[in-house]
C-alpha cells in the first residue's frame, strides 16, 4: 500500500469527481474553437514534415573528358529553313559547320503551323531537288537567270534562290530543335545564314540589313531538368521590326548535381545569362546571327533532397497542440469568471433592496 500511495502522490493529473465538474456553454464554444485550431495546426505541421527540404552545397568541379548536352528549341518566324544553319566552335579549336547530329527543323507557314519536317543538314545545296515555286513574271525569271549565269552559279543554285525567295514571299518561318553534344570547354554555337554562299545570300536578301533574325526561344538548357530549375532564356521572344542586327547571349554554366531522396543522382547544369544586341548598318560586312557564347564555372552546386526527422515533427506537434490546449484553458477560465461576475451583480443588488 505504501508504494501505491507514493505513486499517487506524484500524479500530475489528478481527477475530480464528476459531480464537482461544471460544464458551461462558454466552455463548449472555447473547446470547439480550440479543436479547430489544433486540427488546422496539425495539418500544417504534417504538410511541413512531408514536404522535402533542399540543401545547397558547393565544391570544386572535378569532371573531365565529358560532353556537354545543349537542348535547343527555337523558332525563326521570318527565315525559311532553307537558309538557316547551326554552327559550333569551342576553345579546343573544334569547329563544326552546319551541324546535323540530332538536330531537326520544322518548316512553318505564316501562321506558325508546321508544313514540313527535315534534318537541319539538308540545307541550301542539299535541297535543290525538292519542289520549287515558280515565279509569275517571265521577264523577272530571265533577268535572274542571266545574273546567276554571270556569277557562275549552276542550275541547282538558281533553283534554290527561286525557292527561298518564294518562301520569303509566303512568310515561311522555321523551328529548330534538338540536342548538341559539345566538348566540356568554353565555346559558342550560333544560328545564322552563314551556310549560304555570300553571293547567293546577296541575291536572296539584297543585303545583310534585310535578314530578319527575329526569334523565339522555347527551351534552352544544358542537361535534364530537376524540380525547381529555372532556365532564364526559356520563353524569350525577340521580334525585330524593319531592322536587323546580331543577338549575343553570354551564358555562364554552373555544373549541378541533384540528389533525390531515393539516392538517385541527376547530373545537369544551370546557367545565368547576359544579353546584347548590335544593330546592323549599311557598312557592315557581316551577316546577322543569333550567338550563344557559353563558359563553364569551376564550381559545382550539389542540391540534396532531405526529409525532416520524425522526432522534429513530434516536438513541433507537442509544442503547438500543448500550447493551444493551455491557451484555450486560460481563455475558458477568463470567460467563466467574466460571465460569473456579470450574473452575480444583479442578484446582490436585489438582496440589498
Amino acid at each position: 500500500m505504501g508504494v501505491k500511495q507514493a505513486l499517487k502522490s506524484i500524479d500530475a493529473f489528478p481527477r475530480a469527481e464528476d459531480h464537482l465538474l461544471q460544464k458551461t456553454q462558454s466552455g463548449a464554444v472555447v473547446s470547439i474553437v480550440g479543436l479547430l485550431i489544433m486540427a488546422t495546426l496539425f495539418l500544417h505541421e504534417l504538410s511541413y514534415y512531408l514536404n522535402t527540404l533542399t540543401v545547397h552545397q558547393m565544391s570544386v568541379d572535378l569532371k573531365r573528358g565529358e560532353t556537354l548536352p545543349i537542348h535547343v528549341n527555337m523558332t525563326f518566324p521570318s527565315l525559311p529553313c532553307d537558309v538557316l544553319s547551326m554552327d559550333a566552335i569551342d576553345m579546343s579549336g573544334k569547329h563544326e559547320v552546319d551541324l546535323d547530329t540530332n538536330i531537326w527543323k520544322l518548316r512553318l507557314n505564316s501562321h506558325g503551323h508546321i508544313i514540313g519536317t527535315e534534318y537541319i543538314s539538308d540545307l541550301v545545296e542539299k535541297e535543290h531537288d525538292h519542289s520549287s515555286h515558280k515565279h509569275d513574271g517571265k521577264e523577272e525569271h530571265k533577268n535572274e537567270t542571266e545574273a546567276v549565269n554571270t556569277l557562275g552559279f549552276d542550275e541547282a543554285a538558281e533553283t534554290m534562290i527561286k525557292k527561298v525567295k518564294q518562301a520569303l514571299a509566303d512568310g515561311e518561318g522555321c523551328r529548330v530543335y534538338g540536342v548538341l553534344d559539345v566538348q566540356r570547354v568554353a565555346g559558342n554555337f550560333h544560328v545564322s545564314v552563314h551556310g549560304l554562299n555570300i553571293y547567293v545570300a546577296q541575291m536572296i536578301f539584297g543585303g545583310s540589313k534585310n535578314v530578319n533574325v527575329s526569334h523565339m526561344i522555347h527551351d534552352l538548357s544544358f542537361g535534364p531538368k530537376y524540380p525547381g530549375i529555372h532556365n532564364p532564356l526559356d520563353d524569350t521572344n525577340r521580334i525585330l521590326r524593319d531592322t536587323s542586327g546580331t543577338f549575343k547571349y553570354y551564358i555562364k554554366i554552373v555544373p549541378t548535381e541533384y540528389r533525390y531522396l531515393s539516392k538517385d543522382v541527376l547530373t545537369t547544369n544551370q546557367y545565368s545569362v547576359t544579353e546584347y544586341y548590335t544593330p546592323m548598318n549599311e557598312f557592315d560586312r557581316t551577316w546577322p546571327a543569333v550567338y550563344f557564347l557559353y563558359d563553364l564555372s569551376p564550381i559545382t552546386v550539389t542540391i540534396k533532397e532531405e526529409r525532416r526527422s520524425f522526432l522534429h515533427l513530434i516536438t513541433r506537434l507537442c509544442a503547438v497542440l500543448g500550447g493551444t490546449f493551455a491557451l484555450t484553458g486560460m481563455l475558458d477560465r477568463w470567460m467563466f469568471r467574466l460571465i460569473e461576475s456579470f450574473t452575480k451583480k444583479p442578484s446582490t443588488r436585489s438582496i440589498h433592496k
